[in-house]
């Protein structure tokens, strides 16, 4: 039995829950949305899918995200809810010999973006939300990391994980590279209207940093576009659309929206990759639907 999961907060919650409720046998399978949207990802019979789009060759699937809603029967648990590993955690909760209800709750509140000002200008003073910021599924290297905290999250409370020394270190670099963030994303994010537009395909590497900043430093736009070059594949780039969670005046359905362009997630968050050529044409698609600000619902 495997686990086959994404590379986000949420991701490695549910690697952890299912560790500890089920027998598996093998190492986690980390991929992104797109890659099992597109067929990309070899599923095997008995493999738990989680926080991801369904596959039919899989025993048992977890999700809540809405562009991925199926008729099919299927094992496991599917609703819209602000994780998939609080899903995993109602489907599981007579398994657990530890109380994870704080960390589901954290987990909520960062997948969903249910944060305050303060907890996005000042991510150091909360420690769940400062160590999801470490977590980047961009860095294909960093998968022995993603492995040990979903190690440590199992065994440990957060003030004992956080003490751990790579843990440590990864998070003296977060709030390092938050604060040059915060001076990029004013230098290169464009308003138009209620719409922002960060575009960091003039760096070779895609700068990293809180990614709930720019809501605070654009407060009259109710959403976000960043566009980002494909870190595996030059040929391709990423385009992800976020509403506001300070400003939350935005009416288009994300997930659905990007669902036209082979993307997909939340009503209010998701994002689709596109051949780089096109990516300036479907920028300008979605910028156009975003500027109308409808439902299409």
């Amino acid at each position: 039995m495997r686990i086959v999961t994404r590379a986000d907060f949420d991701g490695i919650v549910c690697a952890a829950l299912l560790y500890e409720a089920e027998t598996i046998t093998q190492q986690i399978k980390w991929v992104e949305p797109n890659d099992m949207q597109k067929g990309g990802v070899d599923v095997h019979i008995g493999d738990i899918i989680a926080n991801l789009p369904y596959h039919p060759g899989c025993a048992l699937w977890f999700d809540h995200h809405y562009t991925n809603q199926i008729q099919t029967p299927f094992e496991g648990l599917f609703r819209i809810a602000p994780s998939a590993a609080g899903l995993v955690y109602e489907y599981y909760k007579d398994r657990f010999s530890r109380n994870f209800d704080e960390l589901i709750s954290e987990t909520d509140r960062i997948d969903s973006a249910d944060l305050s000002a303060d907890q996005v200008l000042y991510p150091e003073k909360y420690p769940y939300i400062l160590l999801s910021m470490t977590i980047s599924s961009s860095e294909k290297a960093d998968e022995p990391y993603w492995n040990m905290l979903v190690d440590l999250i199992r065994r440990h409370e957060i003030s004992r994980i956080l003490q751990e020394p790579e843990v440590r270190g990864r998070l003296q670099k977060v709030t390092e590279q938050n604060k040059k963030f915060k001076t990029i994303l004013e230098k290169i994010t464009t308003v138009n209207a209620h719409v922002s537009l960060t575009d960091f395909r003039s760096f070779e590497k895609t700068p990293v940093g809180n990614r709930f900043l720019v809501y605070s430093l654009f407060p009259e736009t109710v959403v976000n576009i960043r566009i980002r070059n494909d870190a595996e594949d030059k040929d391709k780039v990423i385009i992800g659309v976020g509403h506001s969670i300070f400003n939350r005046n935005c009416n288009v359905n994300v997930g659905l929206m990007l669902s036209r362009f082979g993307g997909g997630g939340h009503r209010g968050a998701g994002s689709c990759t596109v051949p780089a050529v096109d990516a300036d044409a479907v920028t300008s698609e979605i910028l156009d639907t975003l500027l109308k600000n409808q439902s299409g619902e």
